[in-house]
């Protein structure tokens, strides 16, 4: 790689990095052409992107991005490294847990997600449990909804009781 083929991969790295809230870093090392065919498809089908990327440029353009701190994440730039982009938390988490039911890798390295730093494989469970920001907001419309079903259910059942109530009233008259 030349001098500027570098300076470009690191300038396009660098505007990733900036841009991502979720990013997944793994060892993709050891899978055959096959294997690794068929992790970029499940990639693609969850919307995340998969890229082989050398672990100098990665740094280098980590220590470029504005705003945001790596510096966590430089001691797992260590043989080789891919890195996932998603916009969703555990999609990348998943795809890996569900990957490694049939094969030994890729192994978690470490994430970035929504600014928070998670290193090392055991915490690959935890990052399937993340709840997506839809999930959430579901969650949160369905305890919301809850209170109001329950009383206009009451309303709607009180209103038959107050129609006989009436009625009756009205008979003894």
């Amino acid at each position: 790689m030349t001098k500027e083929q570098k300076n470009d991969a690191i300038g396009q790295l660098t505007e990733e990095l900036a841009a991502a809230n979720i990013f997944y870093l793994a060892d993709t090392s050891e899978l055959d052409a096959d294997s690794t065919s068929k992790l970029r498809r499940s990639c693609f089908k969850q919307d995340v992107s998969l890229k082989i990327v050398k672990n100098t440029l990665l740094q280098k353009a980590m220590e470029k991005v504005e705003g945001k701190d790596f510096s966590q994440l430089f001691d797992v730039l260590a043989g080789p490294t891919a890195i996932m982009y998603s916009e969703v938390g555990n999609s990348p988490a998943k795809i890996i847990n569900e990957f490694r039911k049939k094969h030994d890798k890729p192994v978690l390295k470490a994430a970035y997600v929504e600014e928070s730093i998670y290193i090392g494989d055991d915490n690959l469970k935890a990052l399937c449990d993340i709840k997506s920001k839809e999930e959430l907001i579901g969650e949160v419309i369905g305890l919301l909804q809850s209170p109001a079903k329950n009383v206009i259910s009451a309303l709607q059942s009180g209103k038959q009781t107050i129609a006989g109530l009436v009625k009756t009233l009205a008979e003894r008259e």
